[in-house]
């Protein structure tokens, strides 16, 4: 097993050379919060990482092995729920509403200006629908905010990195538990049925199990 122990986020400073020839490894979210983990790379090397506790890896990030080598980290494609509002009869401003419901319970969520990502919850799921939103299953790298008081953020630069080169790669499947904390609180929700921003049509794609006005 070779260890890798230092990190340069996003690769900064290194030459596209040095990064074409890196090997890459696969790590899904669960992985890429952990300090320490063993994972095989793209040449089929057992590489032990031991990190500074507390860090977190995102797609893109490169790992220096003892022997000095490069491994380059990808963002895993793994099950997550995408959340997007109707564009008939809703508006961007739903999303906010949902991000806002989501970050009290303290979900790790990925934020775009055009969807959310959770991981998999079918009781957030039907929360959200029942807000008229669209909620979808895919299989896609979920790279979701850091707080705000930690180093090495989630940046818009990362999200569209792991957009394009990465999807290239061949999908991988990865399943994953997913647990709450406690206190965790599905059901403290209110809706205004009769809020006009939220009339819906038959094309809505959503599933109501209330009268609702259209």
């Amino acid at each position: 097993m070779i260890q890798a122990s230092k990190l340069i986020p996003q690769g900064k400073g290194l030459a596209a050379a040095m990064l074409k020839r890196a090997s890459t490894i696969e790590l899904d979210w669960d992985l890429r919060q952990k300090s320490r983990f063993e994972a095989t790379d793209s040449a089929g090397r057992s590489i032990g990482v031991f990190l500074q506790r507390g860090t977190v890896l995102r797609g893109g990030d490169v790992l220096v092995a003892e022997d000095g080598s490069l491994v380059k980290v990808w963002a895993a494609p793994q099950h997550v729920l995408r959340i997007t509002h109707c564009q008939k009869h809703g508006t961007p401003f739903d999303l906010i509403r949902a991000a806002y419901h989501l970050g009290n319970r303290h979900v790790p969520i990925e934020l775009t200006p055009d969807f959310l990502q959770i991981e998999p919850d079918h009781v957030l799921a039907d929360m959200l629908r029942a807000m008229h939103l669209i909620v979808n299953e895919v299989d896609e790298p979920f790279e979701p905010e850091n707080g705000a008081y930690a180093t090495g953020g989630h940046t818009q630069g990362a999200h569209a990195h792991h957009g394009h080169e990465q999807h290239a790669l061949e999908a991988h499947g990865h399943g994953h538990g997913h647990t709450h904390a406690p206190g965790h609180d599905h059901d403290n929700h209110a809706h205004d049925h009769d809020d006009p921003r939220h009339q819906h049509g038959p094309d809505c794609g959503h599933d109501h199990d209330h009268d609702h006005k259209h």
